[in-house]
């Protein structure tokens, strides 16, 4: 005589819908701490935020680095849409102005943003992949735009990060007295790249001295220093 089947159990779907319930807890916990307080919060913080333990953080994230990818992931996507979306504008310039604009502005909306934009992510294939389809359809939307005579010859890819950097720093001067400061520094600096306020430039710095500059400001940013001491 055979033994009885067990009763079926609802054990594994109902410990898959915990998990995703915690993961939707924590990615949304990750994705205001670090949108308020920078991508350096500690984990703990947002496992408390999170309303659950240490541990389920990092049995689902073991790294850092994991979670700010997947925190990150539909903001990379939406920066790369955005150049895409751009590149389609009929017009170079306008094109070209709405893409500064709105990169900023998400700037602008989340302080870990352009820390994120410093950081690789090896692993993370989508993420990396929505970067690197940004920065493709950026240098096409620069070239377009100066073909079509609205945007400065001299006018280099390393100049948006220079653009960024300098947002920044307005963002996080003017962010409790007067928050809307950066949109006037945008406008500034969109009239300074269209051909009929154009005057020679000193030499852009090179993407590798950029960079670096990005880096030891994101550093001094997460410490808490000046980046101008």
């Amino acid at each position: 005589m055979t033994s009885p089947a067990p009763p079926p159990t609802s054990d594994g779907p109902r410990l898959r819908v915990d998990a995703e319930r915690n993961r939707q807890r924590i990615i949304a916990a990750a994705r205001l701490a670090f949108a308020e307080l920078g991508v350096d919060v500690p984990m703990e913080d947002i496992a408390r935020r999170a309303g659950v333990g240490v541990g389920t953080l990092y049995r689902r994230y073991p790294t850092r680095a994991d979670l700010v990818a997947a925190t990150f992931e539909t903001k990379m996507t939406a920066y790369a849409d955005a150049a895409r979306q751009a590149l389609a504008d009929p017009d170079p310039w306008h094109g070209f102005r709405d893409f500064v604009e709105q990169i900023c502005a998400m700037q602008a909306g989340d302080r870990g943003f352009t820390t994120v934009l410093t950081m690789t992510f090896p692993t993370a294939k989508r993420f990396e992949a929505d970067r690197a389809r940004a920065y493709a359809d950026f240098i096409a939307l620069v070239d377009r735009a100066k073909a079509a005579g609205k945007l400065r010859a001299d006018f280099v890819t390393e100049d948006m990060p220079m653009f960024l950097m300098a947002n920044a720093g307005v963002l996080a001067a003017t962010a409790d007295a007067a928050p809307e400061t950066w949109r006037r520094l945008v406008g500034y600096l969109l009239q300074a790249c269209a051909v009929p306020a154009a005057q020679p430039l000193p030499d852009p710095p090179t993407a590798g001295q950029i960079y670096r500059a990005m880096l030891r400001t994101t550093h001094q940013q997460r410490d808490g220093q000046d980046p101008s001491d």
